[in-house]
């Protein structure tokens, strides 16, 4: 049943989840789902409310004309999604395709709600797996000394298919920081360890190193600064003395596979609000 999503980021002060429900009462609007969260230490607000569609006797465009004097009331940092409307989702991926076909399967399953219209690699190993769903297939290498002309490429198609999320699924080329600053709050890594632990390259070699007894998979925003964006989700897996690096990587793409899934269907539900370098999950 088509529902609107409306998200809400602003200062925390009294009023605001009387001012929020009543406009949306007001109109006859029918809440299905609600949460919210005020963080005191940041003294920020957070809310995220899903209402029938067919209950509001107008659409998203004038909601937002509708709104607007709540909105500037309040400082308000909002958004209404229509459920109707599934966004476009970009993948990025290099040669392992564990996280990459787990994907494509709860996609053309309908589990996760989304059109994947185009997926990006620097190798051409891939293709047909993509190809063989439907999806158009883009192979992009990323040679030393071209790196500004690849990530150009990847950035124009990205733009082209008017996507509204990239997602690195073990994509193992490290993003320039203008691309990561252009797509805040819209690219999404699984970084295959329990960050902030082992961040960096060969993160299960690092952790049978070190011996530890749990391993684990970390899916987070990307910023310029490696694998220390906003963390969406995580989740990990004992491990014992017995275990070889080899053990350690077939644990971790089952860990990768389900925790990617995870965080990217809470962004498509748009579960996930910004709190700074930190997240606030409604999941």
């Amino acid at each position: 049943m088509r529902r609107y999503v409306l998200t809400v980021t602003c200062p925390d002060r009294t009023g605001i989840v009387a001012a929020v429900t009543g406009f949306i009462a007001s109109h006859g609007g029918w809440v299905v789902e609600a949460a919210q969260h005020g963080d005191l230490a940041t003294g920020r607000f957070f809310q995220r409310i899903e209402i029938l569609a067919e209950s509001l006797p107008f659409g998203p465009e004038e909601f937002g004309h509708r709104f607007g004097d709540v909105a500037r009331e309040f400082d308000l940092d909002w958004r209404l999604n229509d459920t109707d409307m599934p966004k476009r989702v970009v993948v990025l991926v290099s040669r392992e395709d564990h996280c990459l076909a787990d994907l494509l399967h709860r996609w053309r399953s309908g589990d996760l709600a989304c059109d994947i219209p185009l997926v990006v690699s620097n190798h051409p190993d891939l293709r047909p797996l993509v190809e063989w769903h439907g999806i158009e297939f883009l192979h992009v290498p990323v040679p030393p000394g071209h790196r500004d002309e690849a990530f150009a490429e990847v950035v124009s198609r990205f733009d082209a298919t008017r996507a509204d999320v990239m997602v690195l699924a073990r994509y193992m080329q490290i993003l320039p920081p203008d691309v990561c600053s252009r797509y805040p709050g819209r690219i999404i890594n699984i970084h295959h360890s329990f960050l902030p632990s082992f961040a960096g390259a060969r993160p299960y070699h690092q952790a049978f190193e070190r011996g530890v007894k749990l391993i684990g998979a970390t899916c987070h925003y990307v910023t310029a600064e490696l694998d220390a964006g906003p963390i969406i989700e995580q989740d990990t897996s004992r491990i014992d003395h017995g275990d070889t690096v080899e053990d350690l990587l077939r644990i971790g793409r089952d860990i990768e596979r389900s925790v990617l899934a995870r965080g990217l269907r809470w962004h498509l539900e748009d579960r996930v609000l910004l709190n700074g370098n930190r997240t606030v999950v409604f999941a």
